[in-house]
């Protein structure tokens, strides 16, 4: 039988039989669907790093001239990858059909996976008033008011991304807003989801008086007479969320997609969908019925709907044929924020004595279904951000998988990690616990953090370093909307711990910085084990799933402020080119 050879540097030789219907006869020559060359192939199909960073032996990396790629051709059929070596090893296959991509020295790597999203908010974000980075409640009111003037009266105004952690001494309130804009009902989600902010006219339409039951978990910010100031944090957030309209399912197919389609251009191949609601997970089947997703999805059930959750687990995990769609984890909520101060502390913020922040129970934590999830074989990411909450979610994890051994091996996440007493850190690894943690949030969150948790805390914080070196394994993401997806900010907030800006001089706490190998396997390798999807994707090699991303930069070999400056330049999703430059979809 006719067989592809491997012939990377730096990777064993490997074969893969020809399917018979790669071929028209028994001496035809196989051909392939594209061929990708002359290009700086990683293929990350070298065992991780150490522990402190050091790259394997097997790396192509040597202390002299540092990282050089392993490989400069890729071909692949029928969405698998049959050849990764040579350029001449690859035009080899070329055939009458075949797709020839030169692709003038672009770095190739795996298809990067970004771990922790919300791309079904992030559709409905890009209908919405755009307000990232506004730096006060009057400028913010400004903007709305401009899409006021262009609004039919009566119709929603609907906005995000006021940051909750940066205004939380100076919340903003329904004042201003209601006489700016009042014939409007104005809902304004913060950056990260923990608040809201709405005008005089939509708290009606939502009913909010100061009579409304506070939810558990919650609070609804009242003024001096006790009425609602326009201000709900936490689990008070749906209150507002729920007066507002919902979208058509057509509609809401039409938001993922746009959503993903982004995604793609920003070079990701794979997502995991962090808390899908019902109708979401509606949108993503009848999106996989049709063959549709440009990306793999691999969708964490909301454990807010235990309903949701109680159907899946008596239909158990999935994976779609193509593999494109995948429900094998849910994921609940421990525990707030920490920039609205809903994280649970083991002592009292810094900056609020007294107040040690929402979790459990009161926060809608659900411990029965997110274990009968585990049993039935579901992984569950558990949102938990302060050192109580991370504590409590690993004595949760423990409790359970003692109880139901099979349970141990699904991978179980917290998500963020974001504080952690130091005394457990040594926990994540010894119960395999992964720590799904967001690169851009340390860089977001370095100019009040410290201010929360005080000088002591704070070692325990976006600490990835003190985390790898317990043997923890880690997964990167954005979390978006609420940060930035773009894959360079992510590597470079990873590799440096500095903003756009290259501020603080160093990095903030640069101890905790990620080696560019880490950061890139944290997208990438890291990211499809997390997502059980390391046999098909995460590494570059012969037989896997044709899930590529080829950037205009090498994040092995750059100055890290140079990554600010990178773009996508292609993004093939299952052998498919899903986005190139100058795509117009």
């Amino acid at each position: 039988m006719t067989q592809f050879r491997l012939c990377a540097r730096g990777v064993a030789a490997v074969t893969l039989p020809l399917l018979a219907a790669c071929s028209s006869g028994p001496d035809a020559t196989p051909t392939a669907d594209l061929v990708l060359h002359h290009g700086r192939v990683y293929t990350l199909a070298w065992p991780d790093p150490s522990i402190d960073g050091r790259p394997s032996a097997q790396a192509p990396y040597d202390s002299a001239s540092g990282w050089h790629h392993d490989a400069t051709a890729i071909a692949v059929r029928e969405g698998r990858i049959v050849y990764v070596g040579t350029d001449s090893g690859a035009l080899a296959l070329n055939g009458p059909d075949t797709r020839v991509v030169d692709l003038a020295d672009g770095v190739v790597l795996p298809g990067l996976v970004d771990a922790h999203t919300h791309v079904a908010e992030l559709g409905e974000s890009l209908e919405r008033v755009n307000l990232t980075g506004v730096a006060t409640e009057a400028d913010a009111v400004n903007i709305i008011a401009e899409r006021a003037a262009k609004t039919p009266k009566g119709d929603w105004i609907l906005g995000y991304g006021w940051d909750e952690g940066a205004w939380a001494n100076r919340y903003p309130d329904k004042r201003l807003l209601s006489e700016r804009v009042p014939d409007h009902p104005v809902v304004l989600r913060s950056l990260h989801g923990f608040a809201s902010w709405a005008n005089t006219r939509a708290l009606a339409l939502a009913g909010i008086t100061r009579d409304t039951p506070v939810p558990n978990g919650g609070e609804i910010r009242k003024d001096a007479a006790g009425e609602p100031t326009g201000l709900v944090l936490n689990r008070a957030v749906p209150l507002l969320d729920n007066a507002v309209p919902r979208p058509t399912p057509a509609q809401r197919d039409s938001q993922v997609l746009r959503a993903l389609r982004v995604m793609n251009a920003s070079g990701y191949t794979g997502v995991h969908e962090a808390g899908v609601p019902p109708e979401v997970m509606d949108s993503f089947e009848r999106l996989a019925e049709r063959d549709a997703l440009p990306l793999r999805v691999y969708a964490m059930l909301s454990a807010r709907d235990s309903a949701l959750v109680r159907r899946w687990i008596a239909r158990g995990p999935f994976t779609s044929a193509n593999g494109m769609l995948s429900v094998r984890a849910v994921k609940a909520y421990y525990d707030g924020a920490l920039g609205s101060r809903g994280a649970q502390l083991l002592d009292d913020y810094a900056d609020r004595p007294g107040h040690r922040g929402v979790s459990g129970g009161t926060y809608g934590f659900d411990q029965r279904l997110v274990a009968d999830a585990m049993r039935a074989g579901f992984q569950a990411g558990i949102h938990a951000i302060g050192d109580a909450g991370n504590r409590a979610t690993l004595d949760f994890i423990d409790s359970v998988t003692r109880a139901a051994p099979s349970a141990r091996e699904l991978r179980h996440r917290v998500e963020h990690a974001q504080v952690v007493s130091p005394a457990d850190i040594a926990r994540f690894a010894a119960l395999g616990v992964i720590a799904s943690v967001q690169p851009p949030h340390a860089v977001e969150d370095k100019g009040w953090a410290e201010t929360r948790v005080g000088s002591e805390r704070i070692a325990g914080a976006y600490a990835w370093r003190t985390l790898r070196q317990a043997g923890a394994p880690l997964v990167f993401s954005s979390d978006l909307p609420g940060s930035d997806w773009s894959p360079f900010y992510g590597l470079h907030s990873a590799i440096t711990r500095q903003d756009t800006s290259g501020a603080p001089p160093g990095g903030w706490y640069p101890a905790q910085r990620m080696t560019p190998e880490e950061a890139v396997r944290g997208y990438t390798v890291w990211s499809a084990w997390a997502g059980f999807d390391e046999q098909e994707a995460g590494t570059i090699a012969v037989g896997k799933r044709a899930d590529l991303t080829v950037l205009d930069v090498d994040p092995f070999r750059a100055e890290p402020r140079a990554l600010l400056r990178g773009g996508v330049a292609l993004t093939v999703s299952r052998g498919r080119v899903v986005f190139e430059r100058g795509d117009s979809r």
